[in-house]
């Protein structure tokens, strides 16, 4: 068996001993990034989008840039957007979402926004100053109804929500410290409401559209599990993904609110996505400037057999290498 990279590799055999995890064929992996923070599917063109923050995340140094992939996670477009480039602005691009043709990229304390067929700048929405002297620190959108986005604040205990519709009018969603660091956020697809996870606390809140906040999973001395989460994300059946940047490791809540590890021992995973129609998780490894394309595990009933699985059905193959030039093959 060819060698793969030691972390990923234990992550894998753990993944196999567990049986809760990826499948059913070899990971895809890109390499070659630069502090790969969010990633991104794209379901509408079959392509991907990978935020490479590039240096310090809260410097404005104009060197961030957006990779684009095709539908194989093959790389089209290492910098298919880019700082400096044009009259392109991106200082440290971190969480991402679409609408329609526009992708919006959360920037240090701008909300950018592109078009994601031709990567030009489309609008740099800025937010009010507040009252507190802690800078603010924009790290993930997440799209709710009708043209509305929320923006989480990470320094600020707070959730933006950015009406689009209409001159991307901003108002504060919620504001509250028991968001402790608010960092990845999703809207559940069975309630609408907007998950938030803490990279301070490790919990994981629950928010109303109306703004009311309520601990869907706690993370006290009793109960402690994660260390700092950084990415959260639904499949199509409502089964929840959290990856702990810290801890290395990716989770997997049921409906039923029980918590599987379906991965172990990566390094630093970031903003992950899923791709909700090709059952697809999508991980960022900010520290290891990779990113990895793996498949979801179908729930039991769903799969139409019940043979026993084989270690092919978990992906233990080594994934794929990358040129110099930041191409994956396959």
């Amino acid at each position: 068996m060819p060698a793969c990279e030691p972390a990923w590799c234990v992550g894998v055999l753990l993944v196999m001993t567990v049986l809760t995890g990826w499948l059913p064929a070899a990971a895809t992996q890109i390499s070659g990034l630069e502090s790969p923070q969010s990633f991104l599917a794209d379901p509408a063109t079959n392509s991907y989008f990978i935020s490479n923050v590039n240096g310090d995340p809260d410097v404005r140094d104009n060197n961030g840039f957006i990779t684009k992939l095709n539908g194989n996670a093959e790389i089209i477009g290492f910098k298919f957007i880019y700082g400096g480039q044009d009259d392109t602005t991106l200082h440290a691009p971190k969480g991402m979402a679409l609408i329609d043709n526009t992708l919006y990229v959360a920037d240090v304390d701008t909300l950018r926004a592109f078009d994601k067929n031709t990567g030009r700048s489309i609008a740099n929405v800025t937010f009010p100053a507040r009252k507190s002297a802690v800078p603010m620190s924009l790290v993930d959108i997440a799209v709710g109804t009708h043209g509305l986005l929320y923006v989480s604040d990470m320094a600020g205990n707070t959730i933006y929500q950015v009406d689009t519709v209409h001159e991307y009018r901003i108002s504060v969603f919620v504001h509250d410290a028991r968001l402790a660091g608010p960092t990845g956020i999703a809207v559940h697809p069975k309630t609408g409401h907007v998950i938030s996870v803490s990279w301070e606390k490790g919990s994981i809140m629950d928010i109303t559209p109306e703004g009311e906040v309520t601990e869907l999973v706690s993370n006290s001395f009793f109960t402690s599990r994660f260390q700092n989460l950084s990415g959260v994300d639904f499949d199509q059946w409502g089964n929840m993904y959290v990856s702990d940047l810290t801890a290395g490791k990716v989770w997997r809540m049921l409906p039923n609110k029980k918590f599987q590890v379906i991965a172990e021992y990566l390094p630093s995973p970031a903003d992950l996505g899923v791709d909700r129609v090709n059952n697809l998780i999508l991980v960022p490894f900010l520290q290891a400037n990779v990113a990895e394309v793996n498949g979801l595990e179908l729930p039991v009933g769903l799969r139409g057999d019940s043979k026993k699985r084989t270690l092919a059905d978990y992906g233990f193959v080594a994934p794929p290498k990358t040129d110099a030039g930041g191409t994956a093959s396959k």
